[in-house]
């Protein structure tokens, strides 16, 4: 057998390392071991692996699998052509789904097959390999999952109608909807049938913009405008200049900032900071959110005049639940397109798994559909799905700081935000998609407080 390729292997078990060495030596060509992942940007620049297999564990006494997940993105970013395959326990499967939508190629369960384990890592090898037939089916994956599907509830299809009327003008929209509804889904739906489909559609999390960097991010800053400006830098409004620019969860945008936003958009122009000359742009914009804005209004949190100005068009997207009669029908669209993506055989539901999609409450809306029937193909053999296969979120309902005990004693708010969001994961089981969720947040923005609290 010929070896090919360079394996990093990552593992706090010095004695998993040794065995692997021996295991993987007769089919790569090198294998580097570490027990410690902190020699991973520099083991990367170095050695330039294909491939490496990372434990999501290495800190004594915690097994969240969230140090895995950090440097699994930290992999993607120093080399994002690495194929990275997750080690773990069978207890962080669900732990191991999430690392795969954050762009792992696989995952292996300890205790390993050898020749599972093999075979594994010799395909995420050739994944590094060009391939134009892979190329074309990933393309494909990727089109069908970004692809609008109305449905057929009437509450859908009246909104349709309004999209096809409003898309073609240029009119300010507002996208109100649980999370998980699709929201920005129906962004790029706007996008595409309006006359800008050839431009560029920018998409800002507010969520997870800090404060400080609020302006640059948005209007950019020039070249010494402040200490790390080592470089001129375009924010969003330009980059969207003659397309879309989407600002989703609108709502987190704190209220001294709402003002240089108005300004932009009333003027169609904007300042990059460390300068003073004004900048015209030509954008059409589109906001959503879940929260109620008016009731923002009333309580002093949402100026008013800026509702106005990202209201023009209003556009309400339904739950999921309001709109059972498209649970199957996307339950199938998912099974097709994950067993597409991961290779699986599975093409259908048996009875027991439609009653359960049919039954579920189904509070983290298309998301979590999505996400349950991601994780269920995943998991799948052979071509049936079976409701055991459906791993569904014990959550009842969101939650909010009120789920906290009542009994147990805050003193803050940041107190009480904390305790949420430990509850709300620990009520998710790990699973984090789910745990933004129900908090009504953004993932990335629950990534950001677990950082604050370092949950």
């Amino acid at each position: 057998m010929v070896k090919q390729g360079t394996l990093l292997v990552v593992d706090d078990n010095k004695n998993i390392l040794t065995s692997l060495q021996y295991l993987l030596s007769g089919f790569f060509t090198r294998v580097i071991t570490s027990s410690t992942p902190v020699t991973i940007p520099t083991l990367l620049q170095q050695e330039k692996p294909e491939v490496v297999l990372l434990d999501m564990n290495f800190s004594a006494g915690l097994n969240t699998g969230n140090e895995g997940i950090f440097w699994l993105r930290e992999i993607k970013r120093i080399r994002p052509q690495t194929q990275v395959v997750l080690f773990t326990a069978y207890a962080d499967i669900n732990l191991a789904v999430t690392g795969l939508k954050e762009g792992a190629v696989d995952f292996v369960v300890k205790p390993w097959d050898n020749s599972n384990l093999v075979s594994v890592l010799k395909s995420a090898y050739e994944k590094t390999q060009p391939t134009g037939k892979r190329t074309t089916k990933a393309k494909a994956v990727a089109d069908e999952e970004k692809e609008m599907y109305w449905g057929t509830a009437a509450a859908v299809l009246s909104l349709k109608k309004i999209v096809e009327k409003v898309s073609m003008t240029d009119a300010n929209i507002l996208i109100t909807g649980e999370n998980g509804t699709g929201k920005d889904m129906l962004a790029h739906e706007i996008h595409r049938l309006s006359g800008r489909h050839d431009g560029p559609f920018v998409s800002v999390d507010m969520g997870a913009i800090t404060e400080t960097l609020f302006e640059s991010e948005l209007f950019g800053h020039v070249k010494g405008s402040f200490t790390d400006a080592h470089s001129d830098r375009i924010g969003r409004f330009e980059a969207a200049n003659g397309g879309t620019l989407f600002l989703d969860e609108i709502a987190n945008l704190p209220l001294h900032m709402q003002p240089k936003l108005l300004t932009a958009i009333q003027k169609r122009s904007f300042v990059k900071v460390g300068s003073n000359a004004p900048q015209p742009t030509n954008i059409r914009l589109i906001c959503a959110t879940n929260r109620n804005l008016e009731e923002m209004v009333q309580e002093g949190t949402f100026r008013e005049d800026l509702l106005y100005r990202i209201n023009t068009i209003y556009l309400h997207i339904p739950s999921l639940r309001e709109r059972k009669e498209d649970i199957l029908p996307l339950a199938k669209r998912f099974i097709q397109m994950y067993a597409t993506q991961y290779g699986r055989q599975v093409n259908e539901l048996s009875d027991d798994a439609i009653q359960r999609l049919l039954n579920h409450p189904w509070y983290g809306n298309i998301r979590e559909l999505q996400h349950t029937i991601e994780k269920a193909v995943i998991l799948s053999e052979g071509q049936i799905l079976k409701a055991d296969n459906l791993t569904l979120s014990a959550v009842k309902k969101p939650l909010s700081a009120e789920d906290v005990d009542s009994e147990e004693k805050v003193r803050t708010l940041n107190e009480v935000e904390c305790a949420a969001i430990r509850k709300a994961i620990e009520q998710s089981h790990g699973n984090l998609s789910l745990a933004a969720s129900g908090l009504g947040i953004t993932r990335q923005t629950l990534y950001n407080k677990m950082k604050k609290y370092g949950i």
